[in-house]
């Protein structure tokens, strides 16, 4: 049975595993002191306009300014008509300082988070995602219906799309989770991504940029909102707090499911109960073992990640060929699995094993594309090449495990190795006497660490006295106990320093915490500031009971009013219509002759009696989800073209996210 583990006990840290059975397939962590930014909505400014790389530098309120380039910028940000009208045209597309200008506020999306020396993606074209849509409020062009939504499911979903209103200048994207749901449903959903936006506009103009508007919803309502299927047994919550949030929020947007949401207060913590810690434990190591005795080994570097599988201990096939082919397939499952536990984005190299027979080497590309089917990042797979290699792409959907929750080795500063010390004691060495040979040079000073000081003082020791009799100077060499290989610190003193020279070397200061050093925010954690509240929050789904009981009591009006114009002038045909949707939906909805209608007047006529009794028999049947969808009578009004859409309403999909058509790439994804 699948299940969705939330996991509150530490404060420091949220965690989140999607499992199926015992078997981890998502995970998703959330630490306290960094907040996603990923999806937050803005107010900034333009600081400066680059036209060799057709982007603008933006000010949103964070420590470097993010990168916003052409493609992403809406045209009612344009200064002129005419540069509209040349945009449209192909003309002047590098002359952006004519489109846009500096000191121009503009409200844009975070699309891809801050990465190492790098500024934050943004984007002008919002997409605000909800349980079942998502609106791109300022993008007409944007729109459609999920790619993993086919066949006559897809035909259905477009039906019940053009039956909502919506402005000319939005577009709207149907998720995989508005899958069989009706018009109603969708109006609910789209009622509330409507009142956010009206809600971002009015604080825009209200305040000065640059500012945060609108904050992602957290962690636990992100998961919620995108993993939360019917094929999810049940949700198990630690923390007490944490399960009377999530409770709320099924309730009032998913009130069908409120019953799968339970606390855990068992002593066995609640991963250990499911045997997934190690499993975890595995997205952080280098080497995956495979369970047939194989291995993959990921290495990342700062253009791609590069996954290396080697056969190791794997040898239950036949022969050579048949051995490569089940550790690769093997694999490329393991793979797929680590790099949505990772989140690793980019592009990535797998070398697989080497395999002679072409129809195993497509056996293997197909079982990796099978295998990424439940990916919720958009992926681009390859083929396997001649030199058995195989490049694809990934989206990254927020920041992978290994930069929220790792830093840079103190020590190889993330090369993964460091020199020995004979190398790096000659290295010094050889600094020291290039220091020495400059002009007006009194003392070399040396710290360095306590190995390489012990090898230069003894094996070293006559190169090192041949280099003060040479250069007439003197060396000093200082054990730092605070330095690690490969650091160290060289300092020249001039004969104009007298004072500096005359000192003894044990009253020198000790460098505690070298320049070098490139963990120095693990020894100093930086204090980050405040985190910024947003101008717009509050504003939550409306309760779904609460908006289908109000909307069925319209259509009830609706239907009287009508009776009462045309009293009994409808067809015999449009009538056996109706009571046959009276039968499919409960029997509030009283459009027509109801159940309710039948108790509270006396009934005069049999053919009255019959039909009330034929619905009083069964009044809380629905017509079976699997059945076939019902032809729509012709000249049938709106009120009646809704009920049948929830006649022909199926099951939400177990897919775990989607991937959109007609969507920029751009663009933030739309399960955010």
């Amino acid at each position: 049975m699948k299940r969705i583990l939330i996991n509150a006990k530490q404060p420091e840290e949220l965690r989140v595993a999607m499992v199926d059975g015992q078997r981890l397939d998502n995970f998703d962590i959330e630490i306290a002191n960094r907040k996603q930014s990923k999806s937050n909505i803005y107010k900034g400014k333009i600081t400066r306009i680059e036209p060799s790389l057709e982007a603008a530098f933006i000010d949103y309120g964070a420590e470097r300014h993010g990168f916003l380039p052409l493609k992403d910028i809406s045209r009612a940000y344009y200064s002129t008509n005419d540069n509209l009208e040349n945009i449209e045209e192909g003309f002047n597309r590098q002359n952006i300082k004519e489109m846009l200008k500096e000191g121009q506020e503009i409200i844009i999306q975070v699309d891809k988070e801050e990465r190492g020396n790098k500024g934050a993606a943004l984007t002008t074209y919002i997409s605000l995602a909800g349980r079942y849509l998502v609106l791109m409020p300022n993008n007409p062009r944007a729109g459609g219906v999920s790619r993993r939504i086919e066949g006559d499911e897809r035909n259905e979903a477009r039906e019940v799309m053009n039956s909502l209103i919506l402005p000319d200048s939005m577009g709207l994207i149907l998720r995989t989770a508005g899958v069989g749901k009706t018009a109603e449903e969708l109006k609910w959903d789209l009622e509330y991504l409507l009142q956010l936006w009206k809600a971002i506009e009015d604080s825009a103009t209200h305040h000065k940029a640059p500012f945060l508007i609108y904050q992602e919803s957290n962690i636990i309502i992100r998961a919620i909102r995108d993993y939360l299927r019917e094929d999810i047994g049940e949700i198990l919550v630690d923390d007490e707090q944490i399960f009377a949030e999530a409770s709320e929020f099924i309730t009032r947007v998913m009130p069908s499911y409120v019953d799968k949401v339970h606390h855990y207060n068992d002593n066995v913590p609640l991963f250990t109960r499911y045997q997934i810690e190690s499993q975890i434990e595995s997205a952080f190591q280098r080497e995956v073992k495979l369970p047939s005795g194989g291995e993959i080994v990921l290495d990342h570097t700062e253009a791609l990640l590069s996954i290396d599988i080697n056969s190791a201990r794997s040898t239950k096939g036949v022969d050579i060929e048949e051995t490569a082919l089940n550790t690769n397939l093997e694999a490329v499952e393991e793979i797929a699995r680590q790099l949505r536990l990772r989140d690793v984005g980019g592009l990535v190299v797998i070398d697989f094993i080497d395999m002679l027979s072409h129809k195993n080497q497509r056996e293997v590309e197909n079982r990796l594309k099978d295998a990424l089917k439940v990916d919720r990042a958009r992926v681009q797979v390859g083929r396997i090449s001649r030199f058995g290699l195989l490049e694809m792409s990934r989206q990254r959907l927020r920041p992978s495990l290994g930069e929220s929750s790792q830093i840079v080795c103190p020590r190889c500063r993330g090369q993964g190795s460091i020199r020995s010390v004979e190398s790096m004691a000659l290295s010094i060495l050889r600094l020291i006497e290039e220091e020495a040979m400059k002009e007006k040079t009194a003392k070399i000073i040396s710290q360095i660490p306590v190995e390489v000081a012990t090898y230069l003082l003894n094996e070293k020791r006559h190169a090192i006295r041949e280099i003060e009799i040479r250069q007439k100077i003197d060396v000093v060499l200082i054990p730092n106990i605070h330095m690690n290989t490969p650091m160290y610190d060289v300092q020249r003193v001039r004969l104009d320093d007298r004072t500096s020279a005359d000192k003894l070397s044990y009253t020198l200061p000790v460098i505690v915490n070298p320049k070098e050093q490139v963990g120095e925010n693990y020894l100093h954690p930086v204090k980050l500031p405040p985190i910024e509240e947003p101008a717009v929050k509050g504003i939550a789904h409306p309760n779904m009971t609460d908006f289908m009981h109000k909307n069925e009591e319209q259509s009830g009006l609706f239907s009287r009013f009508w009776r009462s114009f045309f009293g009994e002038k409808s067809s015999k045909a449009e009538q056996t219509t109706a009571t046959e949707e009276n039968r499919s939906i409960a029997p509030k909805n009283s459009t027509r002759t109801t159940s309710h209608q039948t108790k509270k007047t006396s009934a005069t006529s049999s053919t009255t009696d019959s039909a009330a009794k034929k619905v009083d028999a069964r009044p809380h049947v629905r017509r079976s989800r699997r059945g076939g969808r019902r032809k729509r009578p012709e000249g049938a009004g709106t009120s009646v073209q809704v009920q049948a859409k929830n006649d022909v309403k199926k099951p939400a999909t177990a897919e775990s996210g989607e991937n959109i058509a007609n969507i920029p790439t751009s663009q933030v994804d739309e399960t955010n």
